[in-house]
């Protein structure tokens, strides 16, 4: 059973500048503080709307001394209507199965998200990432998650994402997928089956985290149409092009 929390008793800690991955030759440090069983769900609810993300069982934000360029995005999911690529694209996937399984990490879900670190993200920091620490990224976790997998005909699975459900909406955490698989578009997929969740409980939002104008890496997330991006006088609408 979760309680509530007293957010003036949190601890709050500051990382070293480190080289930032998004926009070259600048450095970013972070502020975080962390999740425990008890009041992990209502602290992930509360710093989430708050610019905040969850790795494992950190919540963090960026803090970076000279930038400000990173900005918590999320999707109207009550107002998207998808474009002919969008569409395309769940055309091309009308053919797998989808589930939502409960937070319990699998060799089989670990094989699939190591081809795509060593594919997409080599050297980054989850690179060398074993089974345990995968495990305690999908178990350890305070906060209410679940699994979503992707199946092909074969039941062979070929993407996953873990999402946070929050009181206004979802939250995706982090999203893999077989990467020699080029034609279905599995990322842009994942985030099309979300929002379709979302409208098809009333959840009004899809947060994907941050997104960087400028940093090729996170030119996607904005694409999707209506979305909102927090600002210094909080959520406001991202307009196609501003």
């Amino acid at each position: 059973m979760t309680q509530p929390f007293d957010p003036n008793r949190l601890q709050f800690y500051l990382t070293i500048p480190s080289p930032c991955p998004y926009l070259p030759g600048r450095m970013e440090r972070k502020i975080f503080t962390q999740l425990d069983p008890l009041t992990g769900p209502h602290l992930n609810n509360y710093l989430t709307h708050a610019g905040f993300r969850r790795s494992q069982n950190v919540i963090y934000r960026p803090a970076c001394e000279t930038c400000r360029e990173c900005k918590s995005l999320r999707i109207r999911t009550s107002e998207f209507v998808p474009g002919k690529n969008f569409r395309r694209i769940m055309n091309a996937n009308a053919d797998l199965s989808v589930s939502v399984e409960e937070a319990f990490a699998t060799q089989e879900q670990y094989e699939l998200l190591h081809r795509y670190l060593m594919s997409r993200h080599q050297g980054g920091g989850m690179s060398e990432m074993d089974f345990i620490r995968y495990e305690m990224m999908v178990e350890e976790c305070s906060a209410e998650t679940e699994i979503v997998e992707y199946r092909n005909r074969e039941n062979t699975l070929i993407a996953a994402v873990l999402i946070d459900r929050l009181r206004d909406g979802l939250s995706m955490v982090y999203s893999f997928f077989d990467p020699n698989i080029k034609k279905r578009s599995l990322g842009n997929l994942m985030i099309l089956d979300q929002i379709k969740r979302c409208q098809d409980v009333g959840l009004p939002y899809l947060y994907l985290g941050y997104w960087v104008e400028g940093s090729p890496k996170m030119d996607y997330k904005a694409r999707y149409q209506p979305c909102e991006i927090l600002g210094p006088e909080g959520w406001c609408l991202k307009e196609v092009g501003a």
